[in-house]
């Protein structure tokens, strides 16, 4: 099932794609606010309209208004070569913001202050029901699906200092989306990420190289912290980003960078002037 928040004239809805239409699930606004019925599954299936073709619809941020943003660094290990790290014994974690995450059709804007702008596509884990200190095991019970992001990173603020915060969380800097694919209908292992910059592969990677998994991290995260639904987890990127690359390449105005991961579909961001 494929789960996503629509812009309608009367606001945002939670919507059901379905033989190339958006199905209205009545009475909420977004993905995320789905989420926190305990039957959300049902509500989402059962759901009848009203409808809208495809083409008609404008996709917003499936989940607008997470809990908690959580990120891993370094997470699989072409690009924790190319950036000549050995590969982590554990985690590396950093936070972002509700206030960070765009559509995933919207602009993103350049900042004046940062000319190192860099795109990371990462595969999304969204929570669908509450994890506190739970197994690898039983993580995946607590995953409702699987969505994209794309970490456009200021890379100048980022290694400011060795601490990554101020160069991951500028306002509607991260598109999210284009849906959520629930766990059920969507294999990580045997998908592929690919991240386009004005139509030029820059990076292809297959998400099973992951070096800590979606029930890793759940696990690993929900010993520090509840999750809960609608929180969501950035699993980190591929090799392949700009700062990396001899000469290093950098996103400008005029840029349209894609992030499409196979079995959730392409996002799309043209890089506007401040």
């Amino acid at each position: 099932m494929r789960l996503s928040t629509i812009r309608t004239p009367e606001g945002s809805a939670a919507a059901r794609q379905e033989d190339g239409r958006w199905v209205v699930i009545d009475g909420y606004a977004d993905v995320g606010e789905l989420l926190t019925q305990d039957n959300w599954r049902q509500l989402a299936e059962a759901a009848s309209g009203p409808y809208s073709k495809a083409s008609d619809v404008e996709l917003e941020n499936p989940l607008p208004n997470p809990g908690k943003v959580i990120c891993v660094g370094l997470n699989y290990a072409s690009h924790i070569k190319e950036m000549g790290r050995d590969l982590p014994t554990h985690p590396t974690l950093f936070a972002k913001y509700a206030e960070t995450l765009t559509g995933p059709f919207d602009p993103v804007t350049a900042v004046a202050e940062d000319p190192e702008l860099d795109w990371e596509g990462e595969l999304v884990v969204v929570i669908g029901s509450e994890a506190y200190r739970v197994t690898e095991e039983e993580a995946g019970s607590k995953i409702a699906g699987y969505s994209s992001a794309n970490d456009i990173s200021m890379r100048g603020w980022q290694f400011r200092t060795l601490e990554w915060l101020q160069g991951k969380i500028w306002a509607k800097s991260t598109p999210l989306g284009p849906v959520m694919v629930t766990a059920d209908d969507f294999d990580y292992s045997a998908s592929t990420l690919r991240t386009r910059v004005n139509g030029e592969v820059m990076q292809e990677h297959s998400i099973g190289d992951l070096v800590f998994t979606p029930e890793h991290l759940v696990s690993y995260i929900s010993t520090m912290i509840p999750l809960h639904p609608g929180d969501v987890i950035l699993t980190g990127t591929p090799g392949g980003v700009g700062r990396a690359r001899d000469p290093q390449v950098f996103l400008k105005p005029g840029d349209v960078v894609e992030v499409d991961i196979e079995g959730i579909g392409p996002m799309r961001s043209e890089i506007v002037d401040p």
